[in-house]
């Protein structure tokens, strides 16, 4: 066994299911609305910070962060009936933009109410670490991993067991046959932008006890959260989970192996590589048009 491989897969799993979400984050919002949401990794950085800002307020921490991911998933909401739904029928890569300008004003609001400092939130249930094979666990990282497991089964159980579900799924197919059949296309949009919210911040708090959190961490995460959704091949839910576990994978062997100077340009340069040979992603099927 290589020196120190078990170390690096544990910790490559454990950032790897936080890209997981996010890109899941990407996939949803994707699915029902066709837009890009680069505002993706803000939230992340909201659930972070939120449940820092609202512990040293003095809630406990499981409340903190509960409060912390339903803001984020209202913010989530809010962006969609504030600012996308006006322009809802302007190009593509003109929503792109107005997403790009939110990430910006989100950022900027954070960093003049909490300034640039980083910020620590204390792990679930300690800090000393686990013996597994030849790697230390950290107990955080498989609160991380089980969180994440916790979070696609619901996620399952709600797109084939709820009506909401259902009506997402539908808008996803097809936004027009879904109107016709008397679903509120709009709600589904701003449901899947409050859902995608509330997903980037469950990543974001449950990661920060390992990375810290700053008003700048979403900048990287919601890209590494694209790289993973198109690795995975983009409207894919599965593929999002899987191609943020994978990128995480890649990224920790490719610091450890290689260099760690390097940690943030591999899995981006992996993922070219890729899609030089696949360009709809490791599970992306063949595309087709509707006639």
């Amino acid at each position: 066994m290589l020196f120190g491989a078990p170390q690096y897969l544990v910790s490559g799993l454990t950032v790897g299911a936080t890209y997981g979400l996010t890109a899941l984050g990407f996939t949803m919002i994707y699915n029902t609305t066709g837009i890009i949401n680069f505002a993706q990794g803000e939230f992340v950085m909201l659930g972070g910070m939120l449940s820092v800002v609202l512990l040293k307020a003095g809630l406990p921490l499981p409340l903190a962060i509960l409060a912390a991911v339903l803001c984020s998933a209202l913010a989530g909401c809010l962006m969609e009936r504030a600012v996308i739904r006006p322009v809802g029928r302007a190009a593509p890569v003109n929503l792109v933009i107005i997403t790009i300008g939110v990430s910006i004003l989100v950022r900027g609001v954070v960093m003049l109410i909490w300034g640039k400092d980083t910020f620590a939130l204390p792990a679930f249930s300690g800090a000393k670490p686990l013996r597994f094979l030849e790697a230390s666990v950290q107990p955080q990282s498989l609160w991380v991993l089980a969180i994440t497991l916790l979070v696609l089964g619901a996620l399952k159980l709600f797109f084939s067991r709820t009506i909401h579900g259902k009506a997402m799924l539908a808008c996803a197919c097809e936004r027009k046959a879904a109107a016709l059949m008397g679903i509120s296309v709009e709600r589904m949009a701003m449901f899947s932008f409050g859902m995608s919210g509330f997903l980037g911040a469950v990543g974001g708090a449950i990661l920060t006890p390992i990375t810290l959190t700053s008003y700048d961490v979403g900048v990287m995460l919601g890209l590494k959260g694209f790289a993973a959704c198109i690795l995975g091949g983009l409207g894919n839910p599965f593929g999002a989970a899987a191609g943020g576990l994978i990128l995480g994978v890649l990224e920790s062997f490719g610091a450890g192996f290689i260099s760690s100077a390097y940690k943030d340009a591999f899995a981006f340069i992996v993922l070219l590589l890729l899609l030089f040979v696949k360009p709809t992603g490791l599970f992306g099927g063949p595309k087709s048009d509707r006639v």
